[in-house]
C-alpha cells in the first residue's frame, strides 16, 4: 500500500512510550489533567480518520458504478478538500505551536518529535499527491468517464495510502503526546 510513498509503517520505538504505561488511553478521559483543548485536539484527529475513510469509501463507490460520476466529484471535492486542508493546517500549527510547548515541559518528547516531523513531510508528499490525482479525477468526470475511472483507481490507492498512515501516526503522535499532557497537567 504505501509502496510509492516513503512512509514509516513501524510503532514507535518502546522507550518513547514510557509515559504510555503510566497514562493508559482508557484512563485519559478520567484523568483530571483531561481538559478540553486535549479533547479538542483529539476529535480533530477523528475528523481525519473520517475524512480518510469517506474519501476512500467514496472513491470505492464511484469505481464499483454505486456513485454517479458527478454525485462522486461533488463528494471528493469537498470532502477531499476538507482532508487536505485540514491536515496541513493541522499539522503546521502542531509542528510550530504544539509540538514546541511540549518539548519544553517534557525533553522525552524530543525524541518522538523527529519521528512525528519527518511523518508530517511525508505525509505532504501523499497529500500532493491525492490533491492532484483527486482533481485529475474531478476534471476527467466531465470530459470521459472511463478515464476519469482509471484515475480513480489510483486515487484510491493513494486514499488507502493516507488512512493506514493517520491510523498508525496519529495514534503514535496521541499515546506520545497526551500521556505528557496529563503528567504536566498542560493545556488547562
Amino acid at each position: 500500500m504505501f509502496g510509492t510513498f516513503d512512509i514509516r509503517t513501524e510503532e514507535m520505538p518502546s522507550e518513547m512510550r514510557i509515559l504510555l504505561n503510566e497514562y493508559p488511553r482508557d484512563n485519559w478521559e478520567a484523568h483530571p489533567g483531561f481538559k478540553e483543548k486535549t479533547r479538542h485536539w483529539l476529535g480533530a484527529h477523528q475528523m481525519f480518520r473520517q475524512l480518510a475513510q469517506i474519501t476512500r469509501k467514496e472513491t470505492e463507490r464511484f469505481l464499483d458504478k454505486s456513485r454517479a460520476a458527478g454525485d462522486f466529484a461533488v463528494q471528493l471535492s469537498y470532502y477531499g478538500d476538507a482532508l487536505v486542508r485540514n491536515l496541513r493546517g493541522h499539522h503546521s500549527w502542531e509542528d510550530h505551536s504544539y509540538f514546541p510547548e511540549l518539548s519544553a515541559a517534557d525533553p522525552r518528547f524530543e525524541a518522538g518529535l523527529e519521528i512525528l516531523e519527518k511523518d508530517h513531510e511525508a505525509l505532504d508528499v501523499v497529500l500532493n499527491s491525492f490533491a492532484k490525482t483527486a482533481n485529475q479525477a474531478i476534471k476527467l468526470v466531465q470530459l470521459d468517464k472511463k478515464q476519469a475511472r482509471e484515475v480513480a483507481g489510483n486515487l484510491h490507492s493513494v486514499a488507502e495510502t493516507i488512512e493506514a498512515f493517520l491510523q498508525r501516526h496519529l495514534s503514535d503522535e496521541e499515546e506520545l503526546a497526551v500521556p505528557i499532557i496529563l503528567h504536566h497537567r498542560l493545556r488547562g
